[in-house]
């Protein structure tokens, strides 16, 4: 290892995104990546690298030594190639996981001794084991076709089947032969054994000191120790019940006809719908409506989210966290505190709640991290570090374990928490604001009131009864419904020109579903211009029957006041955004809520 000073930051900035792709490598194993240069902050769908002078909370000096990067194939004890360095003796554990692009005023460290190098037998067996593993998931995508194919010319008969299973049992004797050389390349590499050495110590005894060590390291998460648990005593002093090991409670679609119950034969009919409406969402549906699960897509991300990572940790000292949920899902976290520094924002916590292709790397995280907030990141269940499968009753697990530690362990009051989604997470920010009422506000970006009329426009018409029925039953992301049991201040943001949640043609504005989602929380909230007049009319209702809702305001009023009041507290709950659906929304649109 070599002692030097931390490179400093340059002025000029790179702008990686989503689409950059890896164009070469250099001797070190760094992957330099090529995108559109432009500025502005790393946000969804895109990842930005500032610099601009000297780097902060480095100290004078730092040890660099050798750090291994991400884990992958072995569960929990694999290390792969990449530009990973290791600070023992500064603010911070991690730094950037790829080179920067650009000049720096200082030079980026040469030393072939700060990367994590692996032996040529780790290398080349890695690689092989990478490849069988793409292949296998493009096989399990294209299988059904690939039955169907062989079904209608006659290859599954057994004559030709149990030579194929031959085949195939050779290939798998083949591969597991090269990950035990992997593992010998692995376990003769010093580098590779002091990690272990550290993982296994910190699964042992989980005091701050070896978190400490291994937070050092980036490294295949399923091997990071769980660092809060749903259970936790701590987390559920005060509360009375919480969540069963079945998950936390949802709010249920109602039958859609009412009267006897059905009768065993009603039953039966209702079976082969019911089986079909099952295999859609656990096949179709979940993945085109959670992109970001797919595995083949998070591969390819792979570099871009790596590169986010590393901004938030080094730039912002981010904390990574795994939380446990109560359905035995583990929850990747991102946590950046604010609270000892000059911005007066930063007592505030921002939990952001990511797209159905969002991750906290890249995501809308950093909207409130440049207005200074502090912020807590999350993955989807299936998204990058977290386990699991992205469903409604899954994704509220995920998301009470992430209030819980924000509260428990992170020390945060409710009142001090602001949840703020972007399209598909307000089911998660609403679900929360429903079931912990003294959430400080919600701010919901592009999002929508119910994922029915959205489903139903990219769907064939014929499909509408197996749609809805499958919705209804599997993925009722019920947003509305939820917002309208929350009592506190709500913005909603919305898309001039979203392609997304409008139901026609983006430049229909009419037909944005998040017009629907404020017209249901107005309606139930009851608030049916002169702002001024408006305002004490508000305020005199609430001094003489409280703040909860729903109102019966403006029952006793003309026409033209109801009009003039539903107008005013429109224009307070939405804000216009000129832009579409995936557009980072800039900072000084991050307003909080109106309230009285």
């Amino acid at each position: 290892s070599s002692c030097m000073k931390p490179f400093s930051r340059s002025a000029k900035k790179v702008l990686i995104r989503l689409e950059a792709e890896p164009v070469r490598a250099d001797v070190k194993g760094t992957q330099h990546l090529r995108g559109r240069g432009g500025e502005g902050g790393a946000s969804r769908g895109t990842c930005c690298w500032e610099s601009s002078g000297p780097s902060r909370g480095h100290g004078e000096a730092a040890e660099l030594r050798p750090r291994p990067p991400a884990l992958q194939n072995l569960p929990g004890k694999g290390l792969r190639q990449g530009a990973v360095r290791r600070l023992s003796d500064s603010n911070f554990s991690h730094c950037p996981l790829f080179q920067l692009l650009g000049e720096s005023s200082s030079p980026l460290v040469k030393n072939m001794d700060t990367y994590y190098q692996p032996r040529a037998l780790e290398k080349h067996a890695d690689s092989i084991l990478a490849l069988a593993s793409v292949f296998w998931s493009i096989s399990y995508y294209s299988s059904p076709f690939a039955f169907f194919y062989l079904y209608r010319k006659g290859y599954l008969s057994l004559s030709k089947v149990v030579p194929f299973s031959h085949y195939a049992g050779t290939l798998l004797l083949l591969l597991a032969g090269v990950a035990c050389l992997r593992g010998i390349g692995r376990w003769t590499n010093p580098q590779y054994r002091q990690f272990i050495t550290i993982l296994e110590a910190t699964h042992r005894n989980q005091s701050a000191e070896n978190k400490r060590q291994l937070a050092s390291y980036n490294f295949d998460f399923r091997s990071w120790p769980v660092d809060f648990h749903w259970e936790e005593p701590s987390s559920r002093k005060e509360s009375r019940g919480g969540p069963s090991r079945r998950g936390v409670a949802l709010l249920r679609p109602e039958p859609l006809h009412r009267g006897k119950a059905d009768t065993l034969l009603d039953r039966v009919k209702k079976l082969p719908c019911q089986i079909t409406s099952l295999l859609v969402a656990h096949t179709l549906g979940r993945r085109m409506l959670y992109p970001g699960s797919v595995y083949l897509l998070q591969k390819a991300l792979m570099p871009v989210l790596l590169q986010g990572q590393a901004r938030l940790v080094e730039e912002y000292n981010g904390r990574r966290a795994k939380l446990l949920a109560c359905d035995g899902n583990e929850i990747d976290t991102m946590f950046v505190d604010r609270r000892g520094t000059a911005e007066p924002q930063g007592q505030k916590l921002v939990i952001c709640c990511e797209g159905n292709a969002g991750f906290y790397e890249v995501g809308c995280v950093s909207t409130p991290l440049e207005a200074g907030y502090s912020v807590l990141g999350w993955n989807h269940p299936g998204f990058a570090g977290s386990t699991g499968v992205p469903f409604p009753q899954n994704e509220a697990n995920a998301m009470d374990v992430v209030i819980q530690y924000a509260i428990y362990r992170l020390g945060f009051q409710p009142q001090d928490i602001i949840l703020y989604a972007w399209s598909i997470g307000g089911f998660t920010a609403t679900w929360a604001a429903m079931s912990y009422p003294d959430i400080s506000a919600v701010i919901l970006d592009a999002s929508f009131d119910d994922l029915v009329p959205l489903a139903l426009k990219v769907m064939p018409d014929s499909w509408r009864g197996l749609v809805t029925r499958t919705v209804r039953q599997h993925l009722n992301l019920n947003n509305a419904e939820q917002l309208c049991r929350y009592q506190g201040p709500v913005l909603l943001i919305r898309r001039t020109k979203d392609e997304i949640i409008t139901t026609t043609v983006p430049e229909d504005i009419m037909s944005n579903r998040g017009n629907d989602l404020l017209l249901k929380l107005l309606q139930h909230r009851r608030w049916e211009v002169e702002e001024d007049w408006c305002l004490s009319v508000l305020r005199s209702y609430q001094t003489e029957h409280g703040p909860d809702f729903p109102w019966s305001v403006g029952e006793d009023m003309s026409a033209e006041g109801r009009r003039q009041l539903a107008l005013f507290l429109a224009k307070m709950h939405l804000h216009n955004f000129e832009a579409t659906h995936c557009t980072p929304l800039p900072t000084q649109n991050f307003q909080m809520p109106w309230h009285l």
